[in-house]
């Protein structure tokens, strides 16, 4: 059933005497309401809070913070080379040995066996110095020599006890010895250590003796004398040449002299 009154038309028709007025605006005041709204300032639209954050900004990169990790990053190495250093060998703990490679001798005559040594420390009353010997074709190595709390001790045993010398010095980092009247039996191989506490780690160093029943001419040397030899002989040569020459130009001088 309509709500409006029998001949009243229904909205959006004419309005009439004794018809009830429609309810809302009329078609001709909608367009008036909508000017009015949008003149009307509207109130701000609400965001969500997270709209105001704002973005974190990037902390620029100063010397402060590269300093930083710099010092960081070198105390860490600094850690490690501590470390390292702790377990690993100390090089002042070494001792160093230095012989000849080879010496050779004659039958009958005496050899010096060279042994000198550097250390890191100062020479100590708890200096040792021994000398072994292994001879030609044996694989037994035996003590001829030690050297201890400023004593020199020839061993009792072996061929050398009665024919060794003691010539080093400690003192100036010398451990030599001198073998005499060499024999056939003494060709082998001697090695030198030395000990200077605290300085007990190091590599020995060893010399090889040949015995000759006459010391054989080394090739080096055979060489050499050709070489001096040749030189000299150019030597000559040429002396004689500009002596030659100085007799003859003496000669034309007085020449020339007598002609005049």
């Amino acid at each position: 059933m309509s709500p409006f009154s029998p001949g009243c038309p229904a909205p959006p028709g004419p309005l009439r005497p004794g018809c009830p007025a429609p309810i809302g605006p009329r078609p001709g005041r909608r367009r008036h309401h909508s000017a009015l709204l949008a003149l009307k300032p509207q109130p701000p639209s609400r965001r969500h809070p997270s709209a105001h954050r704002r973005a974190p900004r990037s902390r620029p990169v100063t010397g402060a913070t590269m300093s930083q990790g710099a010092g960081g990053s070198s105390s860490l190495l600094l850690l490690l080379a501590g470390l390292l250093s702790a377990l690993g060998p100390s090089p002042a703990t070494s001792i160093h040995v230095y012989t000849q490679r080879e010496v050779h001798g004659t039958v009958g005559s005496h050899v010096t066996l060279s042994c000198s040594f550097w250390s890191s420390e100062w020479i100590s009353e708890d200096i040792s110095i021994t000398w072994h010997f292994q001879a030609e074709g044996s694989r037994d190595s035996i003590s001829i020599f030690h050297y201890a709390k400023g004593q020199p001790y020839i061993d009792e045993v072996g061929n050398f006890k009665e024919r060794m010398e003691w010539v080093g010095n400690p003192r100036r980092k010398d451990g030599s010895i001198v073998i005499h009247n060499l024999d056939y039996t003494d060709n082998g191989t001697f090695t030198c250590d030395v000990k200077n506490p605290p300085d007990i780690v190091g590599k020995s160093s060893q010399v090889t003796l040949y015995v000759f029943e006459k010391v054989p001419t080394r090739y080096g040397v055979v060489l050499g004398s050709i070489i001096g030899g040749a030189l000299l002989l150019v030597a000559v040569v040429v002396a004689l040449v500009y002596l030659l020459r100085y007799c003859w130009l003496r000669r034309q001088v007085a020449l020339q002299r007598r002609l005049r």
